[in-house]
This record gives C-alpha cells, structure tokens and sequence, in this order.
C-alpha cells in the first residue's frame, strides 16, 4: 500500500470560527426581523387608532330653513254636484203613451218630458163632473123648495093675525120653511165638497205630464213607452233626471286642521282628471260640524259651469288657495326629531358643533312643515339626525354649509 497523503492544516479553516460567523448573521437577521415588524405593527396600530377617531366623528347633511310662499296650497279629492238636481217619480198610474227628452237633452222650465195615459183617472174625473152636475141641479131644486118655503110661511102667518089660519097651521108652515132653507145649506156644501173632488181629480190628471221643474239637462231616462207606472211612490228609478248646470257645487271633506283658515270667499282651482284646463272656484259655506268618524268637515264650493266642462258626479282635485305668512319658515320634515322633550332640531355651527333647539311646528305641508318659533332664518339642520344626538356633539358637514 502506498502512504496516504498529508493534509496541510494551514489550508482547513477552523469549524469553530465558521458556526460562530453563521450564528451571528442569524442573529443579526433576527433583529432586524424583530424591529421591523415591530415598526409595522405600531405604524398599523397608528392607522388604526387614526380610522377609529375619524368614524366617532359622523359625516352628516345639513339643510337650511326656508321662507314659505305667499299662500299655502291645500290639495283635496271633491265631487262635483249639479247646483240642482231633480228625480221625477210618476203621481198619476197608467201606462207611458209618449216620451219628447233623452239623455243629453236641453230642457226649459214646464217642458213636456213624457205622457202618461191614465184612463182609470180619466174616467173618475168624468164621473165626479157629472156627480158635480147632479149635485147643482139638487142645489137649485133647494133653493126653490126655500123660496117656496119663505112665501108660504109669510102668507100664513098673515092669515093666523087675521084669524083666517089657525096658529098650528102657522107653526108648520114656519118649520117648513126653516128645513127647507136648511136643505138647500146642505146641497150647496155637497156642491163644495165635489168641487173639491174634482179640483183634485183634475190637479192629478196635469200629472199625466212629466215636465222639468226648470231649466236644465237631461242626466237619466228611466222609462219607455208601454212602460206601467204607479203612483204614490219613490221607490225605485225615477222616470228622469233633470240638472241644473248652469252652476256646480263641489264638495271637500277637509281634515280638522285645516277648518280655521278655510273661510268662504277662499279661492280654489279644479283639477279634473284627462282634463288640461282647470276651472276656478269660491268657498261659499262650511257645514259647521265635524263628522267623528273621519274627523272632516264637508265644505261646499261654487264654480260657473257656463261651458258644461263640469258634469255631476265628477272626481276633482280641489287646490285650495289659503294666505300665508311669506316670511314664515318652512323645514323639510327630515329635520324633525320626535322625542320625549318634543319637537326638536339639531343646528350645526361653523365649528361642528350640535346645539339641539326645541321648535314649535305649524301647519303639516307634505315633505315640509311650518315652524312657528325656536328656529332663525340662518340655522344649518342636520337632515335625519339621530334620536342620540345631544347638544355638544362634533359633526362633519359632508356637502357644505345650507344656503337659506
């Protein structure tokens, strides 16, 4: 075997020195590890800290009061009447002979709208004129008796002074004279009381003509010819209806809260539904009670109807026309807080800073409200605050500033 070669121990570093020489680089590593982590941590927990104080500070909407205008609109559904309106029901029974008006017809006051035959009414005042007749010519027949009656009694009477009659025949003659002057009383009252029927059987038998009852338009025809109609009665469809459109009332049922500014001579615009055009109208009188089921009041409009745009029954929007007080405030009702203590606000100053102020509101307009005292013209109002906010809180303003 040859011998193994020597190994120079000057060429081998010592292992010693290198694993010190690896350990310290790992420390040195580690360190530097350590102290940037550390450093990104406290950065992080900075961030943080800063988010946090940032969202305790909320980002809100102001809004600014503004002056109301010159009168208040009130907007309230109504319905259109005519100025009058006439149901003709039959007074005299027979059948319909004839009918002179449809729908849509323009009628004047006593014109004929439809005939009825009544022949049953017709004989009846046939009888009571010859009944009539019968009954005069008994009050003549009277009236003879009594004439008689007088001349006999006044002739005996001169005969019993005389001695040529005897007082029993005086007596007699005198009693007779009497009935028969009563006799003719009664006929001529029986003569009354059958004027009577037959003033009556001929008042019915005009009925045997419908006719308006004043000038108008025909809105309803119930009746045809053959038709059987009875009197006495006004149950059921009337055999027409007649309007008077020359004018409309209107009808409203304003709420309670509305009644002390409603006054008659109020203007108003109808709005009619498929309708451009608008028609003027004057409050001309109020019910003057409130129906408690509803808590309104009927009030009652007047609007010239000179062109027959309105028709009876008719929905319309009724836009009251109430004065106001220009320099009033109005909020959007967002900006109203109801709470415990009341209505309330909360005002913003040019720092943030929220002062919550008590106000007394005014009449409810929609999206906005009246408010009658605790605001000035120059507030900022936070818009949908929050029930937890309190005099002293800090706010962002997120748009600016409310311009008034």
């Amino acid at each position: 075997m040859s011998p193994s070669p020597e190994i120079d121990p000057s060429r081998q570093p010592p292992r010693a020195g290198r694993v010190l020489l690896l350990l310290s680089a790992a420390a040195v590593g580690a360190v530097a590890l350590a102290f940037f982590g550390i450093q990104s941590r406290a950065r992080s927990l900075a961030e943080v800290a800063n988010w946090t104080d940032a969202q305790a500070v909320p980002t809100v909407r102001v809004v600014a009061p503004q002056r109301g205008p010159g009168e208040d609109a009130l907007v309230l559904p109504g319905t259109v009447s005519a100025f009058d309106m006439s149901s003709l029901y039959p007074r005299a029974s027979g059948y319909v002979a004839a009918w002179h008006a449809d729908i849509g017809a323009r009628v004047t006051k006593g014109e004929v709208l439809a005939t009825i035959s009544a022949p049953d009414l017709d004989q009846q005042l046939a009888e009571a004129e010859a009944q009539l007749g019968q009954l005069g010519a008994a009050v003549q027949q009277a009236q003879a008796n009594a004439d008689l009656g007088q001349a006999t009694d006044t002739r005996t009477a001169r005969l019993v002074v005389q001695g040529w009659s005897s007082k029993e025949q005086g007596d007699t003659d005198r009693l007779t004279a009497a009935s028969r002057t009563a006799a003719l009383a009664v006929a001529k009252a029986n003569v009354t009381t059958q004027e009577a029927v037959v003033g009556r059987l001929k008042e019915l038998t005009r009925f045997e003509k419908i006719v308006a009852p004043f000038d108008g338009v025909v809105t309803a025809r119930n009746v045809d010819v053959g038709d059987l109609v009875a009197a006495g009665g006004t149950s059921g469809k009337p055999l027409f209806q007649v309007a008077d459109i020359h004018r409309m009332r209107v009808y409203v049922n304003v709420p309670q809260a509305y009644l002390a500014a409603l006054k008659p001579g109020i203007a108003a615009t109808l709005h009619l539904p498929g309708a451009k055009a608008t028609v003027d109208a004057k409050l001309v009188t109020t019910s003057n009670a409130v129906a408690e089921s509803s808590r309104t009041a009927t009030v009652e409009l007047d609007a010239d109807n000179a062109d027959g745009r309105l028709w009876p029954g008719a929905f319309a929007e009724v836009q009251f026309h109430i004065p106001s007080d220009p320099d009033r405030l109005t909020i959007p009702m967002t900006a109203v807080v109801f709470g415990a203590h009341g209505m309330q606000v909360a005002a913003v100053d040019g720092s943030g800073r929220v002062t919550v102020k008590p106000v007394e509101l005014g009449r409810d307009l929609g999206e906005r409200v009246q408010v009658e005292s605790g605001l000035s013209a120059g507030d900022r109002l936070i818009d949908n605050p929050l029930e937890s906010t309190q005099t002293g809180d800090t706010v962002t303003v997120a748009d600016g500033p409310g311009k008034a």
